[in-house]
Formats: C-alpha cells, structure tokens, sequence
C-alpha cells in the first residue's frame, strides 16, 4: 500500500486541512471587521444625522399685543438668526397677526398656499390678496376666491407679559392640507 491513502498515514491519523496560523489570522480578520463596523455605524450616525434634524424652532417675540388693531390685520416684521451647520445669518420675516375681540391673537404665515407667493391685506374690500394668481382670503385666512388649494396657513402662537410670541414655520404650496417642510 502506498503511504498516504485518502488522507490517511502509515498510523491510521488524519491530515489536518488547516493549521493553527490561518485558524488565527481568519479570527483575526473576523475581529477587526467587527471592530471596525463598531466604528463605522456611529461615524455614520454622526455624518449623516445633520441632514435628517429638521431646525431648531423657537418662539420669537414679534411685537406687542396692546399695538394690534382689533379687527384689522398687521404684517409684523421681525430679525432671526438662522443656523445651518456652524454657518449663522440674520433674516428678516413677516407674519400677518389678527387680533380678535377676546384678545386672542390669530398669526398666519406670509405665503400663499398656492405657490407661495407673499400675500397682502387689502383695506378696502378687507381681503388679503395674492398678486401673483389672483388667490383671496378673508380675515380669518378662509379662501374665497382663486387657485389656492387651502386657508392661510396658521402659526404658533402664546402671549407671555402682553408680548406675542411665534414659532415661524413654512409649509408646502399647493397641497391641500398643511405639510411643515
């Protein structure tokens, strides 16, 4: 008989397929794999996690209660500070705010609901137009005429020590119910 037959020797053992050293170098790949997904998925978390966080909202004071007219829609402009990375740039906006008799105030945001265009208040038919499309709304944001898909959009609002305070937020035009971008 030959000397090796189907892996076996002269003794009757077997042939090891493997040895000790690539038994170790496959564990050790296997480990630093594992390390190294350890360390990929937060680093991945911390890049990408900026692009899902929608922006910071906070209240903003735009003016005082006691100055609104009763009735009679006031466009009140106001500076914020918009932060995008480490990137801060003063802007400038405007709501429109209606106060009512009870002394609740009604903030609506300064954009059209059809494509977001800005909107004015018209004093003499007491409406608020839209130049570009020819959208109208009353006093209370309810469309009344033209293509807008829905009533202006409303803000939030509190009052704190007779100072009106907004949480600014934009919304997507032409849909027919309010969707926060």
């Amino acid at each position: 008989m030959s000397e090796q037959q189907g892996g076996l020797e002269e003794g009757g053992d077997h042939t090891p397929v493997g040895s000790r050293r690539t038994f170790f170098g496959w564990v050790t790949k296997v480990a630093a794999g594992l390390i190294g997904l350890g360390l990929a998925i937060p680093l991945a978390g911390y890049v990408i996690s900026p692009a899902l966080k929608r922006r910071a909202q906070s209240w903003v004071e735009v003016g005082q209660v006691d100055s609104l007219p009763q009735g009679e829609p006031s466009q009140l402009e106001y500076v914020t500070i918009v932060r995008d990375g480490y990137l801060e740039a003063k802007t400038q906006k405007a709501v429109w705010a209606v106060k009512h008799p009870d002394g609740a105030v009604t903030v609506f945001a300064p954009l059209c609901t059809h494509l977001g265009c800005g909107y004015h208040w018209d004093t003499t038919d007491r409406k608020f137009k839209c130049p570009c499309h020819g959208s109208v709304y009353d006093v209370t944001g309810a469309v009344l005429a033209g293509p807008a898909p829905r009533a202006l959009d409303r803000l939030p609002t509190k009052i704190e020590e007779g100072r009106l305070l907004v949480m600014y937020k934009e919304f997507k035009s032409g849909l027919s119910k309010p969707v926060e971008l």
